[in-house]
């Protein structure tokens, strides 16, 4: 129901206000208006509130949101209470450097397994995980409840890397390879193509 009814551009702006609460929290604040959150976000006031307002009521009126309380709810509304378990397919650089990432757990995200199908790398350990082979992917996926698989390998093997997932019953990919990926319905993909973020980079900083 929720994707029915909730726009994309707000479920995208989401993430953005539980960081800020994040960050907001860490500077010790109580209590923060929908002014210096979108002062901070570079949004409307009004647009905050109605993202807001379309999942419940938040906040007093003359007072403004407690921030504590508000990100526990953005935190719900977005799943993190759910501690979803993560696999990272490809201990290359990139997969090494995700790996490595410390906000996983902060957000509420476990890393759980590592794959690769190079014998140098499998059996090596990356922040306290051993790189298994991937042909254990289908028993290490129903042994830890992997949910969410992360392909990190070059774009000629992403397709097969997200068939496996598919086979191992993951439902949620997280993909930086720059291909599209051919996944059933039942299947959530988010795409993070990073030459097209340096490529927009590029575009606005020659000036045209």
């Amino acid at each position: 129901m929720k994707e029915q009814t909730i726009s994309k551009a707000t479920i995208d702006r989401l993430p953005l206000y539980y960081r800020c609460l994040r960050l907001a929290q860490d500077d010790g604040m109580d209590i923060i208006s929908s002014e210096e959150l979108g002062r901070r976000l570079e949004l409307t006031p009004e647009q905050i509130r109605k993202d807001l307002a379309l999942f419940g009521q938040f906040g007093k009126k003359g007072v403004g949101y407690y921030v504590n309380e508000l990100k526990f709810n953005v935190g719900k509304i977005l799943g993190l209470d759910n501690h979803w378990n993560i696999a990272i397919v490809g201990i290359g650089h990139l997969g090494v450097a995700l790996a490595n990432y410390q906000n996983f757990i902060a957000l509420g995200f476990n890393l759980v397994a590592l794959f690769d199908n190079d014998p140098s790398i499998i059996g090596k350990t990356v922040n306290h995980v051993r790189v298994r082979s991937i042909d254990d992917l289908p028993k290490v996926a129903a042994k830890l409840k992997i949910d969410i698989g992360v392909i990190a390998v070059p774009a000629q093997f992403a397709q097969s890397v997200a068939d496996r997932l598919i086979k191992a019953k993951i439902k949620g990919i997280w993909n930086f390879a720059p291909i599209k990926m051919k996944v059933p319905d039942d299947v959530k993909i988010v795409n993070e193509d990073l030459s097209v973020g340096l490529s927009r980079l590029s575009y606005y900083i020659t000036g045209k």
